[in-house]
């Protein structure tokens, strides 16, 4: 099957609510045909297990061939995806975290999937997942996991000092005095200064909203007051020295295993990371639902993945086969755990009870943590969208995020010139922003 032509890249959209439009007039994807599903699928992923998944989909499926190969994770991957469909050499399935979907969907990077798998988007996933995928009343990508919100603690630290878990926001402010009292060098929270994704879900789940699209037009409000509330509780906390600003992978896990971190707020994968990297604290720790400000339930995600065709790719109909079967399939969600390390949530309700099996329960003491992580995921706030252009977006807020630590900024402060710079990369690349 011959490539498509990659014209269609010079166009973009002003609008999420404008993607069903866009891109020079083609047919409307979800009215063509379905090509064959048969013959050979290409596939690139950094996440772990897709090559023990694409080895048991081959197992199962004899009249598809999927070659894994594995690519870099971050700003690199997309880098490298976005070329390889300029040059008409892109993969037929390819892993794109939910920030960054609505830019390759904008871009014309992917494949309309409204009419080959939009019915098992809209079947099978909650409005939590949904929310992430369907953009502008179309359907870009299948939802794998879900990254709900919660917070881990050595429970044995708090049990041996007497401290409550904390179920508001304000306690956890007095929960993190308490842990700096009892050991001086013992933190009950971390302000990582590399990832702006744990600012972004505690902003979402304050209720903050920081695009969204009208017909013709964004609304950029990343410092509105929601997000505003949260930097300044998480900077406040900084600056007196309550919770500590840590790279997220080292000296966070170092400051874990010698017992200088006794708490944090992540999602539902931290707790195979985490059992994964400090397997000698076996028994220490438990999972904790993520404070809230009314103490009434509220979540956001951290995280999360889903698969897309992207653009110009060679056989959509085996792939479009495949992507079901990894994302909905009981058989795929085995494979994507069959190391038996992992804390994957699925984006599917419906295949938890797979994922919950295939996690042993004793490093958190037999804690059911499967059914917090349904609680969290139930409790998602809706309305988040994610913005064109996250890339722009993210790196303004990492290159200052070290600045909070020093005192040089404040975190509100860093929300404000993520906007500003936001909105200066949207203008530039012929998106339309009116005011809040």
């Amino acid at each position: 099957m011959l490539r498509r032509t990659t014209a269609a890249l010079a166009c973009s959209v002003t609008a999420l609510a404008l993607l069903a439009t866009a891109c020079g007039g083609e047919a409307d994807q979800g009215a063509l045909p379905a090509p064959g599903k048969t013959g050979e699928v290409t596939f690139w992923s950094f996440v772990k297990g897709s090559d023990k998944v694409a080895a048991a989909f081959n197992r199962s499926h004899p009249d598809i061939k999927v070659t894994f190969e594995t690519v870099p994770s971050g700003q690199e991957y997309y880098s490298k995806l976005t070329n390889a469909v300029k040059a008409g050499t892109a993969p037929d399935v390819a892993v794109v975290e939910y920030p960054h979907l609505p830019e390759f969907a904008a871009q014309g990077k992917i494949e309309d999937l409204s009419g080959s798998l939009g019915p098992v988007v809209k079947e099978r996933f909650p409005e939590a997942a949904r929310q992430l995928v369907n953009l502008g009343d179309r359907t870009w990508a299948v939802p794998r996991d879900a990254a709900p919100l919660m917070m881990m603690y050595r429970k044995d630290f708090f049990t041996r000092h007497k401290i409550d878990v904390p179920t508001t926001w304000d306690a956890y402010r007095n929960m993190t005095e308490q842990v700096k009292k009892a050991d001086p060098a013992a933190r009950g929270g971390v302000l990582y200064t590399d990832n702006p994704g744990l600012l972004s879900a505690l902003s979402w789940q304050a209720g903050g909203q920081w695009f969204s699209a009208g017909k013709d037009s964004w609304k950029v409000t990343v410092d509105d007051a929601p997000s505003k509330k949260v930097a300044a509780y998480w900077g406040d906390l900084a600056r007196k020295d309550l919770v500590r600003p840590l790279s997220q992978l080292d000296p966070f896990w170092t400051s874990v295993q010698k017992g200088r971190t006794v708490a944090y707020v992540c999602a539902s994968w931290c707790a195979g990371a985490h059992q994964a990297t400090v397997p000698d604290q076996k028994g220490k720790w438990a999972v904790a639902s993520v404070p809230t400000w009314d103490g009434k339930p509220a979540s956001a995600m951290y995280g999360g993945s889903s698969f897309v065709i992207p653009k110009g790719a060679d056989n959509s109909g085996a792939a479009a086969e495949f992507i079901k079967w990894i994302t909905t399939d009981p058989e795929g969600m085995k494979a994507w755990v069959s190391s038996g390390t992992s804390s994957m949530f699925p984006a599917d309700p419906k295949l938890v009870p797979v994922t919950k099996a295939a996690f042993a329960t004793d490093y958190f003491g037999g804690q059911d943590i499967y059914s917090l992580m349904s609680r969290s995921y139930d409790a998602i706030r809706p309305g988040w969208t994610w913005g064109p252009v996250m890339g722009a977006t993210n790196t303004a807020i990492v290159d200052q995020l070290p600045k909070v630590a020093d005192g040089t900024v404040t975190l509100p402060g860093v929300l404000s010139t993520a906007e500003q710079a936001t909105v200066a990369q949207m203008k530039q690349r012929g998106l339309t922003v009116t005011a809040p």
